[in-house]
């Protein structure tokens, strides 16, 4: 018999413990109208994110890749005949967010302090190393981590590892997080449990349809509702209970 009790758990960053995608957006609309002699913004846009899509597997993810792309389209769209100011808003607006302080989601230190006396957490993100670990520092989570992975990409073989390194295995390990191409359905691919804890903003590239009726999803609207999930699977008493 497969044993389903959850020992670890595993946490995507961005979007899912801090803030992320809505100073991408940000970013994008001032980049946007830097561009506005050549064409309109809904073009642009399209054209920066068949830009990001075809650099992914040169830059990877992550704001050093935004920039080069914003550049790349911006030199492509103006056929190069571009003023060098629009090139230094874009490294300017690169090192904003490169800068920019960490904004925790909502009661997110709060459960991972309590989970964290119980199971062994692992942080699980895919971006630019430099940046990602910039920002667990800031976060001030940082010690309620059992281990760190930061990858250039997630996969079913990513949690399988994970989950096998640091803790009993993906099947009995649990992975929350709010992309549903990278949190989700490979850690379900892998064999684990996943809470998707949808953001309002998500990254198009990332959108894909919700599994129906997947025996070890869980869909949530709150990071506290881990707790009850776990208390769930596992029948145990609430962490959050003092």
């Amino acid at each position: 018999m497969v044993q389903t009790t959850v020992t670890t758990l595993g946490f995507d960053a961005d979007d899912t413990l801090w803030q992320n995608e809505c100073f991408f957006r940000d970013t994008e609309g001032r980049f946007l109208d830097l561009l506005t002699d050549f064409g309109d913004r809904a073009t642009l846009s399209s054209r920066l994110f068949a830009v990001e899509k075809r650099n992914i597997p040169v830059y990877g993810f992550g704001i050093k890749g935004f920039v080069l792309s914003m550049m790349e389209t911006a030199l492509e769209v103006s056929a190069g005949q571009l003023d060098p100011s629009v090139i230094a808003g874009v490294l300017a607006m690169g090192r904003e967010m490169l800068n920019h302080p960490v904004e925790l989601l909502p009661e997110v230190r709060e459960t991972l302090e309590a989970l964290s006396e119980r199971y062994p957490l692992i942080l699980i993100t895919k971006g630019d190393l430099f940046d990602q670990e910039r920002k667990l520092t800031a976060s001030g989570l940082a010690g309620l981590f059992h281990a760190v992975e930061i990858v250039s990409d997630k996969s079913a073989a990513t949690y399988a590892r994970a989950f096998a390194a640091r803790g009993d295995g993906p099947d009995r390990g649990l992975m929350v997080g709010n992309s549903l191409r990278s949190d989700i359905l490979p850690a379900l691919e892998a064999g684990a449990f996943a809470v998707h804890i949808p953001h309002d903003l998500t990254w198009v590239y990332e959108h894909v349809d919700e599994p129906v009726d997947h025996p070890r999803l869980f869909i949530e609207q709150h990071i506290r509702s881990v707790v009850e999930i776990i208390e769930k699977i596992n029948g145990s008493e609430n962490p959050l209970k003092r």
